[in-house]
């Protein structure tokens, strides 16, 4: 009786010591604002180059170059933040077709102006009344 008593004693010691080497510590901690904030901007920045690798012209341009779309796309996941932010500040920055707003505006400038001269009949306030 003693020795069936001892083989169960060991046996549930040994599994104690095996089962005992995987267990993991967790440990939870608040997240910060800053940390956060970092994170939102680091997957807006990836979202924001997956864009403009999507954009036909561009896709285009790359084939041209001889780089395949996935590459691309393989090289745009493997930046770090901080390239991330740089490349999509960058594409912020440059011109989208032109300045629309620029255009409308001079157009209206140009047409208003042949209309207060007389060359053209566009807009009715400006027509006198004779």
């Amino acid at each position: 009786m003693m020795k069936k008593a001892k083989r169960v004693f060991v046996c549930a010691v040994l599994a104690a010591f095996t089962f005992g080497g995987f267990t993991q510590t967790v440990q939870a901690a608040m997240i910060g604002t800053e940390q956060a904030m970092a994170t939102n901007a680091a997957q807006q920045n990836q979202a924001k180059i997956s864009a403009a690798l999507d954009r036909p012209e561009v896709l285009a341009h790359l084939e041209q170059l001889g780089v395949a779309k996935a590459d691309a796309q393989a090289r745009v996941a493997a930046l770090s933040d901080e390239e991330a932010a740089t490349l999509a500040g960058q594409i912020d920055s440059l011109p989208a077709g032109g300045d629309v707003v620029g255009a409308l505006v001079l157009i209206f400038v140009v047409l208003l102006v042949t209309d207060i001269l007389g060359l053209t009949k566009v807009f009715p306030f400006t027509r006198s009344r004779r």
